[in-house]
């Protein structure tokens, strides 16, 4: 899953594609390169970023969507706003990435519901105005397993068919950076949930552990195709990057070894 942010804030690349041409050419790179889905987003999850009406989220992604599914090619909008998501359906979308997993407006569950499209839910704890308390687990793969078991079971009781989850575990969300590699060590709680599993580590701070020292977001791109490439050996559906030639190429390698043991 290749990253479009159509925002002017981006914590990955400071706005370089908040103009729809530029996204749209950014785009169609990525699907050159080797993305299979591009998830198109108009509002950053960094945190202190400004919160962006649904109104101006529209104006910012459903041209790129429009565009690209004329293309030919498979989007995701990456939205927590149940009427940019009914838009982005209406423009041709083929999946709803949803940050906080269907909590942050109440209408999301019945629209994804409703359009039938994959839906991905990622564990969210709501936005880190308290993260003292938000970050506090006293096993955080067992409660994250366990709070995205409840999320499953309240959003196919509104109506959204199993077959149609992919489950994120958030990396990054309201987690410090013992939790994410913890979640990341323990890949296999999250398979049984789910019969698709995101992961999106992709330029995320926690990477900085593992960096060179004052590494920048674009800097982190080795440390995230060696995620990618452990996600493919533990059978996750979808990585989310920014950089798909790092992990194409982590794949290429991967499938050369495949062929050498054969």
């Amino acid at each position: 899953m290749g990253v479009v942010n159509v925002t002017p804030d981006s914590f990955s690349d400071g706005g370089r594609y908040f103009d729809h041409d530029a996204a749209i050419a950014h785009a169609r790179a990525l699907v050159s390169e080797g993305a299979d889905l591009i998830d198109v987003g108009g509002e950053s999850t960094r945190p202190g970023a400004d919160l962006v009406d649904p109104t101006e989220e529209q104006r910012r992604v459903i041209p790129v969507i429009e565009r690209l599914v004329a293309d030919g090619v498979r989007v995701s909008v990456d939205t927590m706003h149940a009427s940019t998501a009914a838009a982005a359906a209406a423009a041709g979308a083929a999946m709803i990435n949803d940050v906080s997993g269907g909590l942050l407006d109440s209408d999301m569950p019945a629209v994804a519901a409703e359009t039938g499209l994959d839906f991905v839910a990622m564990h969210w704890r709501g936005y880190l105005t308290d993260p003292h308390e938000r970050v506090h687990y006293d096993d955080v793969v067992a409660v994250v397993r366990d709070e995205l078991t409840e999320r499953v079971d309240a959003l196919t009781a509104a109506g959204i068919d199993r077959s149609r989850l992919i489950l994120d575990p958030g990396l990054g969300f309201s987690k410090n950076p013992e939790h994410n590699w913890a979640i990341l060590g323990h890949l296999e709680t999250y398979a049984p949930l789910a019969d698709r599993v995101l992961i999106g580590a992709s330029r995320k701070r926690f990477l900085a552990t593992v960096s060179p020292v004052g590494a920048q977001p674009a800097e982190r791109d080795p440390a995230t195709a060696a995620i990618s490439m452990l996600c493919s050996q533990a059978g996750i559906w979808a990585v989310r990057v920014h950089d798909v030639v790092g992990t194409r190429t982590a794949f290429n390698v991967l499938d050369a070894v495949d062929a050498g043991r054969d």
